[in-house]
């Protein structure tokens, strides 16, 4: 093929392809072999391309981009935050698997609430730092943990976006400990007093619920979905494999609901054994006999069974959380009980600490674990977290009661040396 009439020396070619279009291949300053971005029509607009692209190269070689890196560029320039963040969430993965669901929704949520709103139609690429702090300032300043998990997000998206050569300059997002929070407040673990109030005032087939959650540190989501084919009494063990979780579901009309999915831990580290404190195991026992449902695979706290006219189950549900909480006592001016209430909400009123949520009772299991003398690796294997920062807490949790312990020590001495 005759080289373009430019009076330079050949440095690339025009080819005729089987479709009758014209192909433009060249050979780019840094060595390596590049083509236009498009085939031509007829061989005078491609040797036209290709004349322009070798004025180009040659007159700033450095400063030359190849043309897919500028495609690259011009279609980056025209993204918006919003399109990429969508892309950026359907593909995402960590350590080569897919989010887990549960993530996936507090992603979509914190999206929707505080990240689309103000970046959504904003390109890409024009994101400042002064942007970013602004949005920081101003977004969620009543509850930091989200703004936390939304800059946390943020930062994210857009480091990937770096990564993968869409914005050529630095992560805009540079809030100094955006992505952290401190504890709002301090959780109090349940004392052993408060555990058997609580678990007393439950319904009978849900105490063994709330005494596993405090003493083997079992999460809401890993009590449901436990079976009796996970129950080894004989060596006083719990096999934890699963997890039944709330997630959102999009019906091809595009309606949302939630639904529960049972999955495996997102991380290998939840997949465990956990002993049964031997003073549980006659508990457990009666429970298993009692209010389990038969079968290797019948729950051990199910949620609504539906039955036939002989009394066998043909429908059964994982047990929802508002079932189990249900709803505390309502009040008269005098103390007497207008509305009674139910579940957990009620039992942890009568036990005087309507502050202790479900999950402050794993925090109690924990505690109570490291004041016994768990190592941190004990503890990490025991609530099933992949890091030691999460067990790292209940450690600190532990010397804030062993100085509590120290104080009475002191006061059963009466002061003698």
């Amino acid at each position: 093929m005759a080289r373009p009439k430019t009076g330079r020396p050949h440095t690339g070619s025009v080819e005729k392809l089987p479709s009758g279009r014209y192909r433009v291949r060249f050979t780019g300053p840094d060595g390596g072999r590049h083509k236009a971005p498009v085939t031509f029509e007829d061989v005078k607009a491609a040797r036209l391309w290709l004349d322009r692209e070798l004025r180009a190269i040659e007159d700033d070689p450095e400063g030359w981009e190849a043309p897919d890196v500028r495609a690259a560029s011009r279609k980056a320039m025209a993204l918006t935050f919003g399109e990429y963040a969508e892309s950026w969430l359907a593909g995402r993965k960590v350590r080569g698997r897919p989010l887990a669901d549960r993530t996936r929704d507090h992603y979509r949520d914190l999206l929707d609430r505080f990240l689309l709103p103000t970046f959504g139609d904003d390109a890409l690429v024009g994101i400042t730092p002064e942007q970013v702090d602004r949005w920081y300032e101003l977004t969620a300043a009543d509850t930091p943990t989200y703004r936390a998990h939304a800059y946390a997000l943020l930062r994210t998206i857009l480091g990937t976006a770096v990564d993968r050569g869409l914005i050529r300059t630095a992560n805009p997002a540079k809030v100094r400990g955006g992505g952290t929070t401190k504890r709002a407040k301090k959780i109090r673990p349940a004392t052993l007093e408060e555990l058997a109030v609580i678990a007393s005032a439950m319904p009978e087939r849900r105490r063994v619920m709330v005494v596993l959650a405090a003493w083997t540190a079992l999460r809401f989501g890993e009590l449901a979905e436990l079976r009796r084919g996970d129950v080894d009494l004989k060596r006083g063990v719990i096999h934890v494999r699963r997890g039944v979780v709330r997630v959102r579901e999009t019906a091809p009309d595009g309606t949302v609901t939630i639904v529960q999915k049972v999955k495996t831990p997102k991380t290998d580290a939840g997949i465990r054994d956990v002993p049964i404190p031997p003073h549980l195991i006659d508990d457990v026992r009666a429970h298993l006999e009692n209010h389990a449902l038969p079968g290797k695979d019948g729950l051990l706290f199910p949620g609504q069974v539906d039955r036939d006219n002989e009394g066998k189950a043909t429908k059964v549900s994982h047990l929802s959380s508002s079932a189990f909480y249900g709803r505390e006592s309502l009040l008269n001016h005098d103390g007497s009980i207008k509305r009674k209430g139910h579940g957990y909400f009620e039992a942890r009123r009568i036990a005087g600490r309507p502050d202790l949520n479900f999950h402050a009772l794993r925090h109690t299991g924990l505690t109570n674990a490291a004041v016994a003398g768990a190592t941190l690796a004990e503890l990490m294997a025991l609530a099933g977290h992949s890091t030691s920062g999460a067990a790292m807490r209940y450690q600190h949790a532990a010397q804030d009661r062993m100085q509590e312990l120290a104080k009475r020590m002191s006061e059963l001495a009466g002061g003698q040396p």
